[in-house]
């Protein structure tokens, strides 16, 4: 019996799932994301394609973090000159921007390959119950 090897992920069939982001942990909730946009979660996974499913992410401001984190986690980013590392606290990034916790969170469970790009552009992340893919019908999961 000879392996089977999908050559295109044209013939895969992708699907969109719902996610409520209510009350759950944001690194478990990022886990279990990536690997439904990897498309891991099917048995035609193949690493160097792109065959994984859409994903609607809803209420990411109600997400928590584990532990201390709340108090002590913070977001760094150097923008490139010599005494420019900018750090931000977790409260202040939820107050501003509540889906970026959880678009860093799956961005950084993703490889970092040529793919990455185009698994990314199949998430959605909302703040909100309201989301403007009503008309893909997509499939509640819970996680």
């Amino acid at each position: 019996m000879k392996t089977f090897t999908p050559k295109s992920p044209a013939k895969s069939e992708r699907k969109w799932y719902l996610v409520d982001a209510t009350d759950k942990v944001v690194g478990r909730l990022a886990t279990e994301v990536a690997n439904i946009l990897r498309g891991k979660n099917k048995p035609s996974f193949t690493p160097h394609l792109d065959m994984g499913d859409y994903v609607i992410i809803i209420n990411a401001e109600k997400v928590k973090l584990s532990g201390n984190k709340e108090d002590q986690k913070e977001f760094i980013h150097h923008t490139g000159y010599l005494g420019h590392l900018r750090r931000k606290s977790y409260a202040s990034v939820k107050e501003k921007n509540p889906t970026r916790i959880l678009q860093e969170a799956i961005t950084g469970m993703i490889p970092n390959n040529r793919l990455k790009k185009f698994i990314l552009e199949k998430l959605s992340v909302y703040a909100g119950t309201e989301h403007p893919h009503g008309g893909q019908n997509p499939i509640t999961i819970k996680l």
